[in-house]
């Protein structure tokens, strides 16, 4: 504040992302509603992504192009990257609009795309119908990149690991109930024959229910998009660099009077990192890198399980259908939100997303391995341990992913977010659309 006890920074009434700066600089709270808003869109973006897997094995099946039992999921691994290597291709040039045009019209373009064409997935009558529309779902949809830079935008900074944590809460949750929604809704009229009967819609395309269950909830997630505020200046560079200067000039001059989270904020607003490459900006690329591993890691996770889940005992499976596998994935998925709610911004906060990171990797490497004995199990001691392994995966999973993307928006300033998160996007689905070709022929 100036003497005068009137403002240095001057506010566009027409600017959005003004009025979200002001409210940060005059606020210390979190922002509810629009984390609430973040988390909905997130899920839509999410729940497409997995919620073929329990169902996918039979819709290859059905489509009579495996001449062996065997290839099935040889061929459903290719449906499975046509997803990804669609992102792959596209996740910059999203990110790079996202800095350039805003947030929120990739966030609409992206809610619609899953609308339309996870839809279409639905109705796919043939493969190539079906990779051709997870091909155009993922390379059209690029919501994720800009999602996780609003999510740091709208939050001061000692609330933006509650910010990623959102994000990933709501990616993992939606990675999770995907398949459950996928495991319960699919074939209605062969599991619910008193409500679907054969003849209708549902019973011609027996996985159109739970694409369609989707993509209402996408279009739900669409209708809140319009109502996101902009968090990317519409007024000139020359005004965002001034109000930059005149902002930090008053966090200056009052810093006598500031508490510790206005020094902290003081801090981001001073950005040498901003005018850095982000291809030489190590602590970036460092964290983009692992990142990338992990993600891999788990996309063959997530195919894998739900393959291995259903295919029979005499090849290692447990012979499980689509309900069972869902209610698995469903138990998981509470799992997961009740640990990033309550438990994760603790352990981040002691430990910092670096060690959360290293010890989760670690966790994860005996508890992989055990599944092979517990395929060996019957009955109670299947499903106990079955349903522990799996909820403790997914959290370890979470865990790491939400610590890794602190790393890499802490890593850039907001000029730079959407372009740095569609290189995240880009690197992670080239990986991801490694994972189900290869764990589908594994």
């Amino acid at each position: 504040m100036a003497e005068n006890g009137e403002p240095l920074i001057e506010n566009h009434d027409n600017c959005e992302a003004c009025k979200i700066e002001e409210f940060k600089d005059s606020n210390t709270g979190i922002p509810f509603k629009l984390l609430f808003f973040v988390w909905v869109i997130t899920l839509a973006a999410a729940l497409p992504i997995s919620s073929l897997f329990p169902f996918l094995y039979f819709m290859i099946r059905d489509f009579h192009i495996a001449k062996r039992e065997e290839d099935i999921s040889y061929y459903a691994g290719y449906v499975g990257s046509s997803f990804m290597i669609g992102r792959a291709l596209t996740s910059l040039l999203w990110g790079v609009m996202a800095d350039k045009y805003g947030r929120k019209p990739v966030i609409m373009i992206g809610t619609m795309t899953l609308v339309i064409f996870n839809t279409l997935f639905g109705l796919s009558v043939n493969y190539t119908m079906a990779i051709s529309t997870r091909f155009l779902l993922g390379s059209l949809c690029g919501i994720l990149g800009p999602m996780r830079a609003y999510a740091s935008e709208i939050c001061r900074k000692e609330h933006q690991a509650l910010g990623m944590s959102v994000i990933s809460t709501s990616w993992g949750i939606g990675l999770v109930i995907g398949p459950a929604v996928g495991g319960y809704l699919a074939q209605p009229a062969d599991r619910y024959p008193n409500i679907f009967s054969k003849t209708s819609v549902f019973g011609r395309f027996p996985y159109f229910l739970p694409c369609l269950v989707i993509s209402l909830f996408a279009l739900v997630a669409f209708i809140i998009s319009c109502w996101l505020p902009e968090t990317i200046h519409t007024h000139s560079e020359e005004n965002i660099a001034r109000d930059s200067l005149l902002r930090k000039a008053a966090l200056d001059e009052t810093t006598h009077m500031s508490n510790r989270s206005e020094k902290i904020e003081d801090s981001e607003l001073r950005s040498p990192v901003s005018k850095r490459s982000l291809l030489r900006n190590w602590p970036l690329m460092s964290a983009i890198m692992v990142y990338c591993i992990f993600q891999l890691h788990d996309m063959a996770y997530s195919e894998i399980f739900s393959l291995w889940a259903v295919s029979s005992r005499r090849l290692g499976g447990l012979s499980f259908n689509t309900a069972d596998v869902g209610e698995v994935l469903s138990i998981t998925g509470f799992g997961m939100l009740f640990f990033q709610l309550f438990i994760y911004t603790w352990v981040e906060r002691i430990l910092g997303p670096i060690i959360v990171s290293r010890i989760g990797a670690i966790i994860s490497i005996p508890l992989l391995s055990s599944y092979p004995f517990i395929a060996k199990l019957s009955g109670l001691a299947l499903l106990l341990m079955l349903n522990s392994a799996s909820m403790l995966k997914n959290v370890l999973s979470l865990s790491i992913t939400t610590s890794l993307l602190v790393l890499q928006n802490r890593a850039v300033a907001q000029e730079q977010r959407g372009a740095a998160n569609g290189i995240s996007m880009s690197a992670m689905s080239l990986f991801k659309a490694v994972g189900p070709a290869a764990g589908g022929s594994l």
